[in-house]
């Protein structure tokens, strides 16, 4: 295999072949199923019954672009659970695609790794104004220049509705029509790849949406009550049949990797993803992706509340195999450092200088400590994992939704404070992430939203939306629940659009997040992650130091103080002596004028410390 082409094939769904389009699905819970291609003139095929429950046969002359139906026990026809594409939406028929169509342009792209990375996380349908692939495509030139990596788009999946999060997907295979043609997400890989950026998936499979879901009319087997789960049926993945099951979400993840030439995937709520068989089914899964990229590199990265280290333990040694896992940790404290919140499950941190140390040294902080809003232990111990597979953000699509009006960091802090903290979010050795928006200060919402024309399931999803809310003593106040925005509303999907004009109006900003990525980038004591090399030191209730330790001899001193001016005087802290006994040179400040800053002044004078408030200035060591 050569670049992004890829062996692996599946050999679910319609396939075009020489001789017409060959069908074979999974439906355990029939003895009969036929084809039914709609036209003038609707024709249907059966299909030929095969061991273990599958059903196959080919169409003569039939082509991409057909649609169809499969009819159960000459009843009801429902879409192909591997539908490659869904025109009309999931309650709409199938559309034969031929994956062999597009012609790729990315056959020397090596694919990617997690260290060095800068990811972007992306809504498609609030990215931009058309809320589309094609629109998204046209800002990858200026997401590289920002300094982004690598972009994590989050799920596609076929969903009801004209608006989603995507975690409502219910055709796991069949990107959403909203977002374009059957080939509109290929093309946005392929653009992405030409310049040099990667992109990976978010995918769910711990639960399916509730609208559209017709996994179920073929066969029992999907889903279990074994298993609790907090958006509906957990998924079975070792109990009777899941063989079969487990087969059809492994080869979902090697078909984004494989067909859509996708660089890795973040895999949502691993924790609900339960398997209590022999071999995890997330094992499983990494080792499949992998074999299924070829000889591309890529990445596979984890959301797991509990904490579990051993979604980065490799595979052979009892693991799952990833590369990376969400740190909602370092979130949560720089939540409550700048918001000042301890509401809900905000109240285990108290955002300050030793959290933020601790969480850059040692990865998550909790490791297995009691945790009051769970009432028992949470986390697992952090060893020789490196600090690249820790994936820190201040933002995310989940935790701005979680305010009242979804509202971003920069409306909850001021610009001096937001400023600082960020600088330690993209200075750290650390895996950063942007939501975006973030690196302009977005004055737009990130709300919830979702879709349902059914009023039932309408007004569950508000009733849904406003009992979470509730777990915030202030968001739970009949005032507060009043003015908590319908996710079914259009204007909560137009409000959550990006605005690029404010690229230009919020210049300042635009241009720190810019010149930390490039500092990120081309420093050399920075760039190397290496949480090992590093250490720091509580200066004040509010201030703290970071270094960054070096060969050469050319150590950085990352000084962050989100608190009011503070004299050090005298400095007992050995961390703040320059190696050579030389002093430190200011490389860069949050105070930069540029960024709408009061103006840069060193922390370190002739005669002592001074930590300017609400700042962060890198230093580099300078020799005698």
């Amino acid at each position: 295999m050569q670049g992004a082409q890829s062996a692996w094939r599946l050999d679910l769904g319609a396939q075009v072949v020489a001789e017409g389009v060959r069908f074979r699905v999974w439906a355990p819970s029939h003895r009969r199923v036929e084809v039914s291609v709609e036209g003038d003139q609707p024709v249907v095929f059966p299909l030929e019954p095969e061991a273990d429950g599958y059903f196959s046969g080919t169409v003569p002359q039939l082509r991409a672009g057909a649609l169809y139906r499969y009819r159960l026990d000459g009843d009801q026809a429902y879409p192909d659970p591997c539908s490659r594409f869904q025109p009309q939406g999931p309650h709409g028929p199938s559309m034969v695609v031929d994956p062999a169509a597009y012609h790729w342009h990315d056959a020397d792209w090596p694919g990617v790794r997690l260290p060095g990375q800068v990811i972007y996380e992306m809504h498609i349908g609030t990215f931009t104004g058309e809320g589309t692939f094609a629109a998204a495509a046209r800002e990858l030139e200026e997401l590289k220049r920002l300094g982004v990596t690598l972009i994590e788009v989050m799920p596609v999946a076929e969903f009801p509705g004209r608006w989603n999060w995507g975690y409502d997907g219910v055709d796991l295979y069949a990107p959403s029509h909203v977002y374009g043609d059957a080939e509109a997400c290929k093309r946005f890989v392929d653009a992405a790849h030409t310049r040099g950026l990667g992109v990976v998936l978010d995918v769910v499979y711990n639960h399916l949406g509730p609208d559209g879901n017709y996994l179920a009319a073929y066969g029992d087997r999907y889903f279990t009550d074994r298993y609790k789960n907090d958006w509906g049926a957990a998924v079975n993945f070792d109990g009777p049949g899941s063989r079969e099951v487990r087969k059809f979400f492994i080869d979902n993840a090697c078909y984004w990797v494989a067909e859509f030439h996708f660089d890795g995937l973040r895999l949502d709520a691993t924790q609900d993803i339960h398997d209590a068989g022999p071999v995890h089914v997330l094992a499983e899964l990494s080792r499949r992706v992998r074999r299924a990229a070829g000889e591309r590199q890529i990445v596979l990265i984890a959301e797991n509340e509990p904490q579990q280290v051993r979604c980065l333990t490799p595979a052979e040694q009892g693991g799952y195999g990833f590369d990376g896992m969400w740190n909602d940790d370092f979130h949560h404290t720089a939540q409550v450092a700048l918001a000042s919140r301890r509401e809900a499950y905000y109240c285990d941190y108290r955002g300050q200088p030793q959290e933020f140390l601790s969480a850059l040294k040692r990865g998550f902080l909790y490791q297995g400590q009691w945790y009051q809003w769970q009432k028992k232990p949470r986390g697992s111990r952090v060893t020789t994992q490196p600090a690249a597979a820790f994936v820190i953000y201040t933002q995310n699509h989940d935790q701005v939704a979680n305010s009242l009006q979804g509202q971003r960091l920069t409306a909850v802090t001021d610009p001096a404070h937001y400023r600082a903290l960020t600088a330690l979010m993209l200075l750290a050795p650390e895996t950063p992430m942007l939501f975006m928006g973030q690196e302009f200060g977005a004055s737009s919402p990130f709300l919830y939203f979702a879709d349902h024309h059914e009023e039932v399931l309408a007004r569950s999803v508000i009733k849904g939306r406003k009992r979470f809310l509730a777990q915030f003593p202030s968001h739970g106040s009949a005032q507060a629940q009043e003015v908590i925005p319908n996710p079914c509303s259009p204007e909560t999907f137009e409000h959550s659009k990006l605005d690029f004009s404010e690229r230009t109006t919020h210049a300042p900003l635009y241009l720190f997040h810019q010149d930390l990525l490039r500092l990120r980038r081309e420093d050399p004591v920075i760039a190397r992650q290496d949480r090992e090399r590093l250490d720091g030191a509580v200066l004040g209730p509010e201030a703290f130091a970071l270094r960054f330790f070096s060969d050469a001899g050319e150590d950085r001193l990352l000084v962050v103080n989100l608190g009011t001016d503070l004299e050090y005087v005298p400095a007992p802290e050995p961390l703040l002596a320059p190696a050579g006994g030389g002093g430190w040179r200011v490389l860069w400040s949050s105070d930069d004028p540029a960024y709408g800053g009061p103006g840069v002044v060193n922390p370190c004078g002739a005669e002592g410390w001074r930590l300017p408030g609400a700042s962060a200035v890198l230093l580099a060591a300078e020799e005698l």
